[in-house]
């Protein structure tokens, strides 16, 4: 037995009694019991009442692959080749991988509820509890190699941010280059991994996680000043299939599209939500510390910075990590 049905049952905070569980599944009360011990195993509180039955206090909602979809334009849903739903995996960028070594190529798209190895830039830590959040990776494959994908994090955090605009997060920020802020907090995060040709074909996985309903208990966990959709919408958010599907409209769009027109056509539209514009800055890489001030990006996506020494430089990505001087 899978925990997918009996998360199903208790999903909306509701007292069941351990009789019907195991009638609704058909196995035995003692096999019911082990599975509610494996839901602790995941990060959920299941809330035991002799005479009422089982309940995850507040109830969680599970991903709904048909939500997802009425969430999506006709476009967007053209683009789509296969949405696969887990419970539970390492990462999703992993298995994304995974997939395309297995043939899988552009428009397949897989979501966890949870992350046992979640991973963020410079390989630290991605927090993932059960059913709060969303992480997803989604496969493109591209034609001309690496080159052609310049920029390419930074029109995904684009994306990103116009699908949390649509459900109720005003205010939303970009970080240079893989971060979405609001009010100063990380909200959520992207990671680009490729594999296949550097200069031909090749196949790029774009992970993205974003903070919907972060637990204050495995938000402890995070190493820096964190907010989710709840807290930022500062109201009512649709749930994180609706999320999820606006997510999807805005990506895979853009992902189709990104190696006719590069970055350029993305440009404005990331200066305008960049969080450190015009602002002092320190960038890190290593031991290596370099001071300026923050001028926005380049057509490439590199980011522009006017250093004491005078001018204005270039700066990709990578091992780097930007901060303010501050």
């Amino acid at each position: 037995m899978t925990s997918s049905p009996l998360l199903t049952l208790l999903a909306d905070g509701e007292f069941v009694s351990g009789q019907t569980l195991a009638d609704a599944l058909g196995v035995s009360r003692t096999a019911v019991w082990k599975q509610l011990n494996k839901l602790g195993e995941l990060g959920l509180e299941v809330e035991s009442i002799k005479g009422r039955g089982y309940r995850i206090p507040g109830g969680i909602e599970l991903l709904d692959a048909d939500a997802v979809r009425a969430a999506m334009n006709p476009q967007a849903l053209g683009l789509l080749a296969q949405l696969d739903l887990r419970d539970e995996l390492g990462s999703t960028n992993a298995e994304a991988m995974a997939q395309v070594a297995a043939g899988r190529r552009s428009g397949y798209v897989c979501c966890a509820e949870r992350q046992s190895a979640g991973r963020g830039r410079r390989g630290r830590p991605w927090v993932s509890p059960f059913a709060r959040n969303l992480y997803c990776s989604a496969v493109w494959e591209y034609a001309q190699g690496a080159a052609a994908l310049e920029g390419l994090s930074l029109a995904v955090g684009v994306a990103v941010a116009r699908a949390l605009q649509r459900a109720g997060v005003a205010d939303v920020q970009l970080k240079w280059p893989n971060d979405v802020l609001h009010g100063g907090n990380k909200l959520g995060g992207i990671l680009l991994e490729m594999s296949g040709d550097a200069a031909g074909p090749c196949q790029v996985v774009v992970g993205i996680g974003i903070n919907v309903d972060m637990p204050p208990t495995a938000g402890a966990d995070i190493d820096q000043q964190w907010t989710d959709v709840r807290r930022a919408a500062g109201g009512p958010v649709p749930g994180r299939s609706v999320l999820l599907g606006y997510l999807l409209d805005e990506l895979l769009p853009m992902l189709a599209d990104f190696e006719q027109g590069g970055f350029a056509p993305w440009r404005m539209a990331w200066e305008a939500l960049d969080a450190y514009a015009g602002q002092p800055v320190v960038l890190a890489s290593g031991e290596r510390r370099v001071a300026g001030v923050a001028r926005g990006v380049d057509e490439r996506g590199a980011l522009r910075l006017e250093t004491a020494a005078g001018g204005v430089q270039s700066v990709f990505g990578g091992e780097i990590s930007l901060r303010p001087a501050s």
